[in-house]
């Protein structure tokens, strides 16, 4: 039976989509998102797993928490796991989202059955110039009055900055951008941003022992996709790419998208 429900707990906001007795998936957002931008993906994996989206802390529908630290943050979602009664569970984490996935395995691997990390850039070298909408609402001296303007366009317009493609961009995740605000999100880009320079993605897997699933966009804007290939070193690891998708392959091609997740999973 497809079963939705939404609960808050440990600070985190969670959507569960899909058949309870199926298996487990776990999506989660990227920096400032929330689990709204899992949305056209989410519904093409709750015919045949038990879906469970996150907001992490001071996203969506989530509190303000004292820190925005990657494995703190991992650590919440695994005491929600745990609240759930789930084991063995696929995760997938989009952009920054892949950080606090390889911090949930690292320090709970019974948790974790597999990782998909799509559009997680590998390393700070893999960061591309950024889009000039994306750096103006990020920093000053225009991110504070940028944000206290933003508009449901300009979010939209900054979301497409980082496509290669038109994208329909569902209205739910539009309006749980709008919740976060400036100094939480520079928190959180900062805390990334420390995480992925203290010790590469592909260093932190590649002792780790789960499958790993590597998606990454042709196109994409954000970080280098030939660094998709500094994945390689992690033992056994599948990396696809997608052609003419940018980073969010969750809005620009959420059916392949979907695809190559029902695949892995079902490994």
């Amino acid at each position: 039976m497809n079963v939705r429900n939404s609960t808050h707990a440990h600070g985190i906001h969670v959507v569960r989509d899909g058949p309870r007795e199926a298996p487990p998936v776990l999506l989660v957002h990227g920096s400032g998102a929330s689990g709204a931008s899992w949305g056209p993906v989410a519904g093409l994996l709750a015919g045949r797993h038990d879906v469970v989206r996150v907001d992490l802390p001071g996203c969506g529908q989530s509190p303000l928490a004292p820190s925005y630290a990657v494995p703190g943050q991992a650590a919440r979602v695994a005491a929600v796991l745990d609240d759930l009664g789930l084991r063995q569970v696929v995760v997938a984490g989009h952009s920054s989202g892949g950080y606090v996935a390889t911090s949930l395995l690292a320090q709970r691997p019974d948790l974790v059955r597999s990782l998909a990390l799509v559009s997680t850039g590998p390393s700070l070298g893999a960061l591309l110039p950024q889009p000039w909408l994306i750096r103006a609402l990020s920093a000053p001296p225009l991110g504070p009055l940028l944000w206290r303007l933003r508009s449901d366009a300009l979010i939209r317009k900054g979301i497409s900055a980082t496509t290669a493609r038109p994208v329909a961009v569902p209205d739910d995740a539009v309006a749980e951008l709008r919740n976060i605000g400036y100094r939480t999100f520079r928190e959180i880009l900062r805390e990334n941003s420390a995480y992925v320079a203290e010790r590469s993605v592909p260093a932190r897997l590649a002792g780790l022992g789960r499958p790993v699933l590597v998606v990454f966009g042709a196109a994409d804007p954000r970080w280098n996709p030939r660094s998709a290939h500094e994945y390689d070193v992690v033992p056994g690891v599948r990396v696809e790419m997608l052609p003419g998708v940018g980073h969010i392959p969750l809005f620009e091609a959420p059916e392949p998208t979907s695809e190559l997740l029902l695949r892995f999973a079902a490994a």
